[in-house]
C-alpha cells in the first residue's frame, strides 16, 4: 500500500510558528514516527508552499497510489484548481488540519477542497494524520 502525505503552505514551519496552535514539533520528526509505526505501508512525504507544486503531486500520485492525505493549509480556503485536481485524479484524498478550523477565524470554516475529498479531519493536532492514514487503510488497530 502507498500512500502521499502533502502538506501546503507554511507547514514547512510547524514546530516553529505558532506553538500554541500547532505545537512544538517539526512534520519531519512526526512523518519518522508514522513511517516506523506504520512500516508495511510506503508513505511519502511532500510539501511545498506553491499551489501548482502541490497540484503536479496530487497528479504524479494520484493514478497510482492508494490514497493521498492532503494538508492544503491556507489554499484549502480558496484553491478550485487544488479542488479540481483532486476530481482529477483516481486516488481517494482525506483532508486533514492539525487544528479545530471552526474554532478558529470564520474564514478557515470554509473549504474549496472538502466537497473533492473523500472526508476531513480536523482538530486533532499531528494525530489527524494518522487518523487520516487509518481511514484510507482501514486499519483501526
Amino acid at each position: 500500500m502507498k500512500i502521499a502525505i502533502i502538506n501546503g503552505p507554511n507547514l514547512n514551519l510547524l514546530g516553529v510558528r505558532e506553538k500554541n496552535i500547532y505545537g512544538d514539533k517539526s512534520f519531519e520528526s512526526y512523518f519518522d514516527l508514522l513511517a516506523s509505526k506504520y512500516s508495511d505501508i510506503e508513505l511519502e512525504y511532500f510539501q511545498s508552499n506553491c499551489e501548482g507544486d502541490i497540484i503536479d503531486k496530487i497528479h504524479s500520485v494520484g493514478f497510482d497510489y492508494d490514497g493521498i492525505i492532503l494538508n492544503a493549509g491556507a489554499y484549502t480556503h480558496y484553491s478550485i484548481a487544488i479542488a479540481d485536481a483532486i476530481r482529477g485524479v483516481k486516488s481517494p484524498v482525506i483532508e486533514v488540519h492539525i487544528s479545530n478550523v471552526h474554532t478558529r477565524e470564520d474564514y478557515r470554516r470554509v473549504s474549496m477542497i472538502a466537497p473533492a475529498c473523500r472526508g476531513v479531519i480536523a482538530g486533532f493536532g499531528l494525530k489527524s494524520y494518522e487518523l487520516a492514514l487509518i481511514a484510507l487503510t482501514g486499519d483501526e488497530e
